[in-house]
């Protein structure tokens, strides 16, 4: 056991990803471990065995095993730029359900039987319609700053941009694509994506 939280994490995550803005945006020191997927660590195994990331083992023996009770324990200690009064569940909620749905039938159709990528192509674009003409509106999903929602739900829009990169900036999403591009060149999300070496055991 190490005085600092230990993070179990994967780069391309997105689930990851927002622990890691929480994180990196409250200034806590943690212990980053970085794994690959398909060889996971057995500690990480040993104290969470649903074996996905991320992670967290606090100081105290306690083991969080959700993104978004990550988010909430790293805020809830240090939330320098509030953004834990920017939270609409719901929202996070129609994300990680209908959303997180057609992003992986669209991504992954040989995942799943029968699966038309196309199909949930159009059902992932009409709830981003619905975050389009929120963002049309202010800046970001809650106001006119970041928050907890925006870096929830960022991960999740980015890795379905990226499925197809030519058909998503086609698409009539200006305030979406301004958004989702301004987070993205952000010193914050630049600062969470930067690579670490592979953890071992041994280090």
């Amino acid at each position: 056991m190490t005085d600092r939280p230990v993070f179990y994490s994967f780069r391309r995550c997105p689930y990851a990803m927002r622990a890691r803005l929480a994180l990196q945006n409250s200034g806590i020191a943690i212990e980053h471990r970085e794994i690959v997927l398909r060889d996971k660590p057995a500690h990480m195994l040993e104290i969470s065995p649903k074996g996905t990331v991320p992670v967290l083992l606090l100081p105290d023996g306690r083991v969080l095993e959700e993104s978004l009770d990550i988010m909430r324990w790293a805020l809830a200690l240090s939330d320098p730029e509030g953004w834990l009064s920017g939270t609409d569940d719901a929202l996070i909620a129609a994300n990680d359900g209908p959303f997180k749905q057609h992003l992986d039938r669209y991504k992954y159709p040989s995942r799943f039987d029968g699966a038309d990528p196309l199909e949930h192509r159009a059902g992932g674009l009409a709830i981003l319609q619905d975050l389009e003409q929120r963002l049309a509106q202010q800046p970001f999903l809650c106001g006119p700053t970041r928050s907890f929602t925006d870096a929830a739900i960022a991960p999740f829009v980015r890795q379905f941009a990226h499925t197809d990169r030519d058909w998503f900036v086609a698409q009539q999403l200006p305030a979406l694509q301004a958004w989702l591009e301004s987070y993205l060149a952000s010193d914050l999300f630049t600062a969470i994506m930067a690579k670490h070496p592979i953890w071992v055991p041994t280090d």
